[in-house]
């Protein structure tokens, strides 16, 4: 199993047996708010008819089609949905745009980008990728090398040429601060150290989550990611913005580019793309990049990349389904309209034992617990797992707890995930 203590889970299983809207049902039959939106990506609820209705149609019509040396319609219609409302509006033009399946291989596929646009424009001597500390970027060798979780990277050998900033979690100065943090704008100064440790000519891309969402919601001080864009644009350096978990609506805009106001070069997505109906993930470059690449004879593959199922009929139908609700239903923005009650909610738990931080934006929330000290973790895992038996879906990082329902959620929903997550909180030893 992903991501689980096999045995402890195998001994105590947790199995959820169907889902309808903002609910799951387990297999014994109990009643469970999801407050995490499956695991960031059922957006529009779940059980959306519309988008199950659409899978079957393109089930029966076309299952698959290859997608080396060939197309299918449906694919650069979803393409050309998903570029009307790419990240930073039509000004940004970031819309070109590569399918993946995953987190993980869009995070792959923008940092082989960002390397064939840097040999296409004559600077092929700029390999070296810049991350992040606790950044978490998936699985794959690329995402793990840039990536910042320790436990990530302890057992599987990294990329080399990578290196990293450090991370902008200041608890003494930052501290149950609502919205971004006051301080910190000046960590992104490690980019300005690391192009005079290295050389410019050295560094392809580094990437960041604008808001780090599985290393327990880390906001980006006030100031910080303008200052990463000024930096890697003064040096050549693309920009990569990791929106696999912030993007479609968790923020209250469609992406975090969006809500920051700040404009990366390549930004990565999956998730909530389909609703997590149908695996997928859709990179969105910039026409620059992408012109910068359509060069040479046209008979010669100008990204030699890609991936059996990118752009899948069923996940394609999916999308733009998924796409069709968060239209119809104002869903890319309607967590703007919640985010201040949703605030204060979480907020008021400060002082609540145990509670050492609080931290929201948009529809997510990160409450950072004390750890036992001779036992880090264990206090948030047993929080989850009593979470769970009072009717809330929770997501445990370490002492971390985060939240970020469904964008359907409704003020008494939010109001009863408190009212348990609060209660089990005061109950932990």
């Amino acid at each position: 199993m992903p991501f689980t203590a096999n045995r402890q889970f195998k001994a105590a299983p947790r199995l959820l047996g169907s889902a309808k809207g903002m609910y799951y049902t387990t297999v014994d039959g109990d009643r469970v708010l999801d407050g995490t939106a499956g695991l960031w990506c059922v957006n529009a609820g779940h059980g959306r008819a519309e988008i199950a209705e659409a899978v079957g149609r393109q089930v029966s019509t076309l299952d698959f089609a290859p997608t080396f040396q060939m197309g299918h319609p449906l694919a650069f219609e979803f393409a050309e949905r998903l570029a009307a409302i790419s990240p930073g509006g039509p000004e940004a033009k970031l819309d070109r745009i590569f399918f993946t399946n995953s987190g993980s291989e869009a995070v792959d596929t923008a940092l082989k980008i960002a390397l064939a646009y840097q040999r296409a424009i004559g600077q092929g001597s700029r390999t070296r990728l810049i991350g992040r500390e606790r950044g978490y970027h998936g699985v794959g060798f690329g995402g793990l090398s840039v990536g910042g979780m320790v436990n990530n990277r302890r057992v599987f050998p990294t990329l080399n040429g990578t290196d990293h900033l450090r991370h902008t979690h200041d608890p003494a100065r930052n501290s149950f601060c609502e919205g971004q943090p006051e301080h910190g704008a000046e960590l992104a100064d490690d980019l300005e150290r690391l192009v005079q440790l290295h050389g410019a000519e050295t560094i392809a891309a580094v990437i960041v989550e604008p808001v780090a969402g599985s290393t327990g919601v880390l906001l980006p001080p006030k100031g910080y990611l303008e200052r990463l864009r000024a930096i890697a644009s003064k040096h050549g350096i693309v920009l990569i913005f990791d929106e696999v978990i912030s993007g479609f609506g968790r923020l209250g805009a469609p992406f975090a580019t969006d809500y920051f106001g700040v404009v990366p070069d390549i930004v990565t997505t999956a998730k909530g793309v389909t609703n997590g109906v149908v695996p997928m993930g859709a990179v969105f470059a910039s026409r620059a990049i992408h012109d910068a690449m359509m060069t040479g004879p046209e008979n010669v593959i100008e990204l030699f990349h890609g991936y059996t199922y990118s752009g899948h009929p069923l996940a394609c139908a999916a999308g733009i389904a998924t796409l069709d609700i968060y239209e119809k239903e104002g869903l890319l923005t309607r967590g703007a309209e919640l985010a201040e009650g949703w605030r204060n909610v979480w907020l008021a738990l400060k002082g609540s034992r145990h509670v050492a931080d609080i931290r929201t934006i948009g529809l997510v929330v990160g409450v950072e617990l004390a750890s036992r000290p001779d036992a880090p973790g264990a206090r948030g895992y047993e929080a989850f797992v009593e979470c769970l038996k009072r009717g809330l879906l929770i997501r445990a990082s370490g002492d971390i707890l985060a939240l970020s329902p469904p964008l359907i959620v409704e003020t008494g929903q939010i109001e009863e995930m408190a009212r348990i997550f609060s209660s089990v909180i005061d109950d932990l030893a």
